[in-house]
Parts: structure tokens; sequence; C-alpha cells
């Protein structure tokens, strides 16, 4: 079931709020407010941080921040976490709330192409880990990839290669798909059991390309396994391979690139992807995701007026 389809469904059962106090949703539908709903817009921790500004990697600053700029949510990259205890925790949690914001998404990072099935097992139990902390907060959604297979010497030389490398000697990416499955497969129980919907992010690896992540997705076929689609990570063909992800995302990570990328930058069309997202029935959250080299604190409220303006405008 799609997107379009899915929300069919709810329209075709809202006749009963007509019969609630304020009408529920069908009054919302008499009254065409219904489709009417302003974007929501969150900002990843990582965007302060960038692994670079120790100066702005404190989770509870970063919630400070994302509120006085105007942001309705904050989404949390698990790496820049300092602790993980309950109390630690639960103040992220009222932190949050204090300020009126969201805690809308998780982001992780885990591999599974690795021969090794001890390798393997530590990324599904990390995994695991992760989402219970998601439960602990109250995030709805996590990002998951599927890694890399490490024979770029790092990063930047993943970059260099536009996110291309060969699988490890002797193995192929078709065993790839087959351990990447089997890995998110094993993490689905805790997911239900959390409520915590797994998003699939077009995140190098196997996740290169459109294609790679939705061979995963419609694999598994979860309710539990859907996409996060980053609109910076296709390096080619992006608004193609982005239309593909947008019936089954779930969480949007928009990259922006002011004072020019870490790595490299896109001219993305915003405005032409709100369309895209709009026509998809798409009514989750924008997070904003900011690469560029600018200071974060100038280049993330810019980030947020360029965002707001291209879905308002948005045919």
């Amino acid at each position: 079931m799609n997107r379009r389809q899915f929300v069919g469904q709810l329209a075709a059962g809202s006749v009963l709020g007509a019969a609630l106090p304020g009408g529920g949703p069908a009054h919302a539908a008499e009254t065409g407010t219904a489709n009417e709903r302003r974007q929501r817009f969150a900002v990843s921790t990582y965007s302060f941080w960038q692994f670079r500004h120790e100066n702005l990697r404190d989770l509870g600053a970063c919630i400070d921040r994302a509120s006085e700029m105007g942001f309705d949510g904050v989404e949390i990259l698990h790496r820049q976490m300092t602790d993980e205890s309950n109390g630690y925790l639960q103040g992220l949690k009222r932190r949050a709330f204090i300020n009126s914001l969201d805690l809308c998404g998780f982001s992780t990072h885990q591999g599974f192409l690795r021969p090794e099935a001890e390798y393997r097992q530590r990324n599904i139990d990390h995994t695991i880990h992760c989402i219970e902390l998601c439960y602990q907060l109250g995030i709805p959604t996590m990002r998951v990839n599927t890694g890399t297979w490490g024979t770029s010497r790092n990063f930047d030389d993943l970059m260099k290669n536009r996110g291309i490398e060969p699988p490890i000697d002797g193995y192929t990416d078709e065993e790839g798909f087959k351990w990447v499955i089997d890995g998110l497969e094993k993490c689905l129980k805790t997911a239900e059991r959390c409520g915590v919907v797994l998003g699939l992010e077009n995140h190098w690896g196997l996740g290169r390309t459109a294609e790679g992540v939705m061979r995963i997705v419609n694999a598994i076929d979860s309710p539990w396994l859907q996409v996060t689609m980053d609109t910076g990570n296709f390096l080619e063909d992006p608004y193609d391979q982005l239309e593909t992800l947008a019936p089954r995302t779930v969480l949007v990570q928009a990259k922006t690139y002011y004072g020019g990328g870490l790595w490299y930058s896109l001219d993305l069309d915003y405005p032409r992807i709100a369309a895209m997202l709009r026509e998809h029935d798409y009514r989750g959250y924008v997070s904003l995701e900011f690469e560029g080299r600018d200071d974060p604190l100038k280049g993330i409220p810019q980030s947020l007026a360029m965002l707001r303006k291209a879905f308002s405008t948005a045919p």
C-alpha cells in the first residue's frame, strides 16, 4: 500500500468524526483545512556539531538553540551523545518539552557489510540498543543504514570517489544485500515492541542508490522498516531517485551547504523537492542537516529561512 492509498483509507473512515464534538476529521475536510497544515521543520544536532565544533556538541544546548531559532523538532545524532544514563535521557526529553520541541528522530550508524557473523551480530546488538534508547526518549523513528564495505581508506576517500567502493575481495554486493536484510530483520521485533519505525537512509554502501534502498525495504516488507530520505546523498539523478523513495519516506533530511560543502556541494532545487513530496502526500518532518563550512550559528537559521520559503511557495 502506498501513502496515497493509506491516506485514502483514513479519509474513507473519517465520517465517524462527524459525530464527535468539534466535528473531528470530517469537520476539517468541510472547512478545507485538512491538507493545509503547516510544514514542520526539525534540525539534526549534527548540524551544530558536524564532528568538528566541540563547543557546539552539547545536546542540551543544541535543543535550546533549536528552539531559539524557531524549529519545531530536533533529530538527535547518537554519536554526539556523551551519556546514555536514564537520568541524562530523561533530562533531554524534559528540555525538549520545556522548549516546546518534538524529539522527532534519532540517527545511528551500523554496518552489515562484513563476512564475519560476529561483526554483524555486534551491529545488530548495537541497533537494538539504539532502538531502546529511542523508546526511553520517546522518539518515533530511527535512521539506519547498510554500512559500507570499508575498502576505502577513509570517509574522505569515499567522498572523492562519489561514494562508490568495491566489495571486500572474494565477496559480492549480492552477498551484502543478504547480510543487510538479515541484520535488519533481526531488529524488527524490538522496533515493533518499542514503537520505533526504522528508516533506511540512502547513506552510501548498498544504500547509495534508490534501487538499493528499495530492494532492501521491499524484501523485508514490514511497516517497521521504511525510508529516511537524505536529499544530499544522491550524486546522480537526484530528483528521480528522491521520488522513488518518497512513497515510503517517514523522515526527510534536508542538506544545505552555505559556505561551501564539507565534502561537496549540491545545488538542490527545494521548491521542486517540496512539490514532489506534496504530490506524494508526505506530511512528516523535514529535518535540516547543515553540512556547510559557514559558522553553524549563521548557516542553520539561514537554511531554515530558505526551507520555509521553498515549502511555502511550492506548487
